[in-house]
C-alpha cells in the first residue's frame, strides 16, 4: 500500500514565550517543521507528505523553505478552526486504499523502527498508535479533589505517528464531523476518533526521544537529541 502522512502544524508559540510559531524555530540551524518532513523521507522517499498549516502562516513558510533552501518534496494545505478540522482537510488530500501516517510537526525525531512498525501493523491491522510505558507514579484526582494512587503499568503515554488504513481513518473523521461539538472537543488526538467510529486501536512500542516540542526546557532536550541524527 502507498504511504502518506499528514503533518500537523498549527502552533502559535505562546508557551514558548516566542512571536515565532515552534514549528519554525530552529533547532541546530534548520527549523524544526523541515526536520520533521527530512525525517519522514529518510525513512521512505516515496512517502507522500501533506504538511497543514494555519491560513496565515502558509506564506511565511513558503519564504522559509525559500531562505533555507529547502527542496524535500511536500504539499501544503489549509488547516482548520481546530486540530480536528485540521487533519481532516489534510486527509481530503490523501489517496484511498493507502496507509497514512497523522504526525504533529514538532516531533522531528520518530525513529525508523517505530516508524516501520506502525506502517506495517497498521497496514494489517487498520491502526497503530505508539505509546510508551509510565515511569513515574501517578495519581487520579476526582471532584472533590481527593487523589488516588493508581496502577501505572495498566497506563501509556500516546505518541504520534498514529497510522491508519486511510478509508478506516476518513470514514471515522466522517461520523465524527457529523457529531456535536462537545464530542468533537473530547477528542485528544486521532486514535480517539478512530475509536469513537468504533475502529479497534492497535499499539505498537513508542520511543521516548520522540518529544513533542512545546516548551522552552523541551527546545533544550531536543538540542542534546538532534545531535544523534546529524
Amino acid at each position: 500500500m502507498k504511504r502518506f502522512a499528514v503533518v500537523v502544524a498549527g502552533g502559535k508559540g505562546l508557551r514558548m514565550n516566542n512571536l515565532i510559531p515552534k514549528q519554525f524555530l530552529c533547532l541546530n540551524g534548520m527549523p524544526i517543521l523541515m526536520r520533521t518532513i527530512n525525517r519522514l523521507k529518510s525513512f521512505d522517499p516515496s512517502i507522500s507528505i501533506i504538511v497543514v498549516l494555519p491560513k496565515e502562516q502558509i506564506e511565511y513558510w513558503k519564504d522559509l523553505c525559500g531562505k533555507y533552501g529547502f527542496t524535500t518534496e511536500h504539499a501544503v494545505t489549509e488547516g482548520g478552526s481546530t486540530r480536528f478540522f485540521s487533519v481532516n482537510n489534510g486527509l481530503k488530500m490523501v489517496e484511498s486504499d493507502s496507509v497514512v501516517a497523522i504526525h504533529d510537526g514538532v516531533r522531528p525525531f520518530i525513529s525508523d523502527s517505530v516508524l516501520k512498525d506502525a506502517y506495517e501493523t497498521a497496514e494489517a491491522e487498520g491502526s497503530a498508535i505508539p505509546v510508551i510505558p509510565l515511569i513515574d507514579s501517578i495519581r487520579s484526582v476526582d471532584e472533590n479533589g481527593d487523589s488516588h494512587a493508581e496502577d501505572r503499568s495498566v497506563f501509556r503515554l500516546v505518541q504520534t505517528p498514529q497510522v491508519f488504513r486511510t478509508n478506516l481513518i476518513k470514514d471515522a473523521f466522517l461520523k465524527a464531523a457529523a457529531s456535536n461539538e462537545e464530542t468533537q472537543s473530547s477528542f485528544t488526538d486521532d486514535a480517539s476518533v478512530f475509536e469513537y467510529a468504533g475502529g479497534k486501536i492497535s499499539l505498537v512500542g513508542g520511543d521516548p526521544d520522540n518529544i513533542k516540542i512545546t516548551s522552552p526546557k523541551d527546545l533544550k532536550i531536543a538540542s542534546v537529541i538532534v545531535k544523534r541524527y546529524e
